[in-house]
């Protein structure tokens, strides 16, 4: 076998390797990151589902975030984020930290609607009337509650 043949051949395998670790190798639980949900039957109907420390002061995006969070999505998200037990999810959870739900997932979920995957709220509907430059301030506001809640 030449040079080139065993390079080629020691790639294959190392590849193949991460490849079969990556995808068979790797713990579903990652230390430090629930993707499960609260348990929230002992939460009243429409009551909050977290409870939502605020941060000293909000960035003005974040404040203008806030004004359209109020005005269209806290019917269901409840005040704060906090979210409203059988009506929606808190956004003030590990579950939409910006590695797992990017801001880009908030403009989508806004403009398309989200079918239903991490809770039993059921599916989002699209949310009427809201500009991409609207949802990245609310993106922002919750952002900002996020890390004053010990979620980066």
């Amino acid at each position: 076998m030449d040079k080139l043949t065993g390079l080629f051949a020691a790639v294959v395998i190392i590849g193949g390797a991460t490849a079969g670790y990556q995808f068979f190798g790797k713990s579903e639980t990652v230390v430090g990151h629930s993707m499960t949900p609260p348990d929230t039957r002992s939460i009243a109907e429409g009551d909050p589902i977290v409870e939502v420390k605020l941060p000293a002061e909000l960035s003005a995006q974040a404040s203008i975030g806030k004004n359209v969070f109020e005005a269209k999505c806290v019917e269901c998200h409840g005040t704060n984020a906090a979210g409203r037990n059988g009506m929606a999810p808190p956004l003030v959870h590990k579950i939409y930290e910006p590695s797992h739900h990017s801001d880009m997932a908030f403009i989508m979920a806004a403009q398309n609607g989200v079918r239903a995957h991490h809770w039993n709220f059921g599916n989002m509907p699209r949310i009427e009337g809201l500009t991409e430059g609207d949802v990245k301030m609310v993106a922002a506001y919750v952002r900002e509650l996020q890390r004053a809640n010990g979620i980066n």
